[in-house]
Order: structure tokens, then C-alpha cells, then sequence
């Protein structure tokens, strides 16, 4: 059972390296230029829209791609880090919660990180700018809330899943990028106590710190993260 994730340092595959070091699971890593237009042909066909992850399974021999998507493929193949979907209360408050980070937090991150894609003109890009960082503040305001729900620990009540790593990646590149000025500034994440109480646990796991040296990463992953 290999796996192969072909990735850019420090882009949307680095939640899924984090996830698959913390299954223990082997795979391969082939790094790819973060410029689509600096990628070779074959490395493009792997998803149609050009982007990263992609992870192959080679026993099946697919190309997965979508973050949240391969995530969840791989808690449901290895029975980890996430409900069994037998489990509809838990399984509903997991799926709530990727598809939140994936649909809402990541995808206004990504409009922030890329502004130019969403206006026809330069002068729309610094209301965007201002519209899509107060909407980041909301998110993790609202997860704040989600986490004083219960005990705290982690995103969801049953303990640690792939929403926890999402969650800790969307946090990091919200506090690094883009260079124009970040969409979280660390005394905002800082001014969450349940929130860093968490991203502080999720640091400390081996796989966290595995997945940050292969890809050559300094520092701390999620709290006043470094690039």
C-alpha cells in the first residue's frame, strides 16, 4: 500500500502530509513548481484544473485530488481520524466541519491569496482584500465558539480527525500570506484561547513536526507561524 503526493512546500498538500505521517501510512513525495505554468505535462494531467494535492493511490491507481476530498478518503480506507459512517450523529458533525473549512474558510483564503483571479480591475482588489479578512476573523470566531461548546480539546467532541489539521493549515497560511498583509494577524488567533489551546496540542504531535521537516519548513506550524 504506497501512496504518492505531489506537492509545492507549504501549499494545501501539506495538511494532507500531515495526515498521512500521522496514519504512519508510505508514501511518496514529488515536488512539483507552485507555478502551473513552470509544471511538466504529466504532473498537469493528474487534475484537470492543474492544481495541488493530488495524492495517487496506487491500488486503485487514481489520481485524487480537492483537499477535503482526499482527507476524507483516507480516514474512511484506514478508519482513522474520522466517525465510520455508521456513526450519523458524529459523522454529521465531521462532515459539518470539513466541508466548512474546505468550502467557507479555505475558499476565502484562497480569494485573498490570489485576488486578482476574482476583479477586473486593480482598483477592486483592496475592498476584496478588507471584505475577505473580515470574513476569515468571522470563521475562526465561529470555531472558537464550536470548541467552548465542549471540552475544547478538539474540533470535534470525539477527539482529534482531519478537520483538526485542516483547521491548523487554514490557520497557519491565514496568518502568512498573502504578502499584501495576512488575513489573521497572530494576537487574533492569540485572543482565542480555546482555539491556540488546541492548534498548541495539534504542534506537539510527531507526525505535525515529520511532515514540517520534509518540506523543509522552519518553526512552529500554527501558533506565530514562520514561512
Amino acid at each position: 500500500m504506497t501512496y504518492t503526493l505531489y506537492y509545492s512546500p507549504d501549499s494545501a498538500n501539506l495538511v494532507i502530509r500531515m495526515v498521512l505521517e500521522e496514519l504512519r501510512l508510505d508514501y511518496q513525495g514529488h515536488e512539483v513548481p507552485r507555478k502551473r505554468t513552470d509544471r511538466d505535462e504529466g504532473s498537469l494531467r493528474l487534475n484537470p484544473r492543474g492544481l495541488l494535492p493530488v495524492l495517487i493511490d496506487d491500488d486503485i491507481n487514481t489520481a485524487l485530488f480537492e483537499t477535503a476530498a482526499i482527507l476524507l478518503y483516507l480516514a474512511d480506507k484506514h478508519g482513522a481520524l474520522a466517525p465510520k459512517p455508521s456513526g450519523h450523529a458524529a459523522r454529521g458533525e465531521m462532515l459539518k466541519w470539513l466541508f466548512m473549512l474546505s468550502n467557507t474558510l479555505h475558499a476565502d483564503l484562497a480569494i485573498r491569496f490570489y485576488p486578482e483571479r476574482y476583479v477586473t480591475s486593480d482598483a477592486e482588489i483592496s475592498p476584496l482584500l478588507s471584505a475577505t479578512k473580515r470574513r476569515v476573523l468571522g470563521h475562526i470566531k465561529l470555531i472558537e465558539q464550536a470548541l467552548n461548546a465542549h471540552d475544547g480539546t478538539w474540533l470535534l467532541a470525539d477527539g482529534p480527525s482531519i478537520c483538526d489539521f485542516y483547521l491548523g493549515c487554514c490557520v497557519r497560511w491565514a496568518q502568512l500570506y498573502p504578502e499584501t498583509g495576512p488575513a489573521l494577524l497572530p494576537e487574533e488567533v492569540g485572543a482565542l484561547p480555546k482555539l491556540t489551546a488546541m492548534l498548541g496540542r495539534l504542534q506537539q504531535h510527531a507526525s505535525v513536526q515529520r511532515a514540517l521537516d520534509r518540506e523543509n519548513i522552519a518553526g512552529n506550524a500554527f501558533i506565530q507561524p514562520c514561512s
